[in-house]
């Protein structure tokens, strides 16, 4: 996640960091079977804000951060469900390594309760995500599984997105 990417536009900035952080956040309850509002207030309180160089995430955007992290362990099952269904059999979620399911999670939260984020966007957030923790196939998995629940919850603004990389007509 380069910082030329979001040149111009510190709130885009801040919101990888956040979502970066809700990852974590996601994978801390997963792994220390920790209450989700425990978790959250330890990250406000230590983490967000903090240096970059450091545990910290630099000036994410605290209420993005808690809407991500907490949505996402508020809707939980029903997220695993979508995730499932864009799973092939012999990928059941349980096999998933942690941070990819967290990556997974957060990202189909984005995806079904943000609509004030474009599904592009959350896409390649996430997959930005996937990249700065696997270097093998999971980045591509995220990728598809996003893209398939994109196209169900968000199919006409997918539609749209698709349109614009057409080629153009001779």
């Amino acid at each position: 996640m380069s910082a030329a990417k979001h040149a111009g536009d510190p709130s885009g900035r801040h919101r990888t960091a956040a979502r970066l952080a809700a990852v974590q956040a996601l994978y801390q309850m997963e792994l220390a079977d920790e209450e989700p509002q425990s978790v959250i207030a330890e990250f406000v309180r230590h983490r967000l804000g903090q240096p970059a160089e450091g545990p910290g995430y630099g000036e994410a955007d605290r209420g993005f951060f808690e809407q991500l992290a907490g949505g996402t362990a508020e809707h939980r099952d029903e997220i695993d469900r979508a995730i499932v269904s864009a799973l092939t059999p012999d990928w059941p979620l349980n096999r998933l390594e942690a941070v990819l399911r967290a990556i997974l999670r957060c990202g189909v939260f984005e995806l079904s309760h943000r609509r004030d984020v474009p599904p592009q966007i959350a896409i390649n957030e996430y997959l930005d995500i996937a990249h700065a923790f696997f270097a093998g196939k999971e980045p591509g998995m995220v990728n598809g599984v996003l893209d398939k629940i994109a196209r169900g919850c968000r199919a006409e603004e997918m539609k749209e997105s698709r349109r614009g990389l057409e080629p153009a007509a001779r």
